[in-house]
């Protein structure tokens, strides 16, 4: 997705300070200066607005989740609410969600990968977070009274399944979405999507050291999003430039 403006609305005062507070900050490294110079600065500015959004005191487990409308819709949500990082155990089809339904949000949100359910919550954990996962049972409790000033995880499971057993013995909580109608439950996508924008807002004003990504993963994703707003021309040219990182980091040598 290319940046089509061919002048900026920012002054050159302000595209000067804009570059030297990245550098300042550490979120842009000089390394990466020829990336930079090579996308407007109005780009700039507004992914480093994101940028500062962005969390992972909050996270999201799917397990099983094998629609891909259904995986794209949570990508979409967890862009739309600031979490950075979306955690996946694929079930019977592989995790492969719809760009056009996601609105590209999977250009902007890291997914990692794991190999069982059980390693997925176990380095979780190791990490500091605490895992909720959504399940109608007596020990649940409602969303709103998860504890979100400690480092949080939304664990949501298979569209018909749900969380598998294994997955509710290694969790620290069951929550659920209290309902007033007759249906006791919703697709994941809608779940999701509601559990993050009660979260999110909570834990934003509760956390006051550690909401905001560490420096060195704002610094990392920084680059990562300006590499993915090259126009394709563009990309073409900075490859040529023997910039073996590139290949190196997305693992794409074309």
């Amino acid at each position: 997705m290319g940046w089509r403006q061919t002048t900026s609305a920012l002054t050159k005062d302000e595209q000067i300070e804009l570059k030297e507070e990245l550098l300042r900050k550490g979120v842009l490294q000089e390394d990466d200066l020829p990336l930079y110079e090579m996308l407007m600065p109005d780009r700039i500015k507004r992914m480093y607005e994101v940028l500062n959004t962005r969390t992972n005191h909050i996270t999201i487990l799917t397990e099983g989740v094998d629609d891909p409308h259904n995986q794209s819709a949570v990508l979409r949500s967890a862009d739309a609410f600031g979490v950075q990082t979306l955690h996946v155990v694929e079930g019977r089809a592989k995790f492969k969600p719809n760009s056009i339904i996601a609105k590209s949000a999977d250009r902007w949100v890291d997914v990692v990968e794991h190999g069982s359910i059980e390693e997925a919550i176990d380095a979780l954990k190791e990490n500091g977070y605490q895992v909720y996962a959504t399940a109608l049972s007596e020990e649940a409790i409602p969303l709103e009274e998860v504890d979100v000033s400690k480092p949080t995880v939304l664990l949501f499971g298979n569209e018909h399944s749900g969380v598998s057993e294994a997955a509710l013995n290694k969790a620290d909580g069951n929550f659920v979405i209290p309902m007033q109608g007759y249906v006791q439950s919703l697709n994941i996508s809608v779940a999701a999507a509601i559990s993050l924008y009660d979260v999110t807002t909570r834990s934003r004003h509760i956390v006051t050291d550690g909401y905001e990504l560490p420096v060195e993963d704002q610094a990392r994703i920084f680059k990562d999003w300006m590499v993915k707003s090259l126009p394709k021309r563009t990309l073409g040219l900075y490859k040529q430039k023997g910039v073996t990182a590139f290949e190196r980091e997305t693992g794409n040598s074309e």
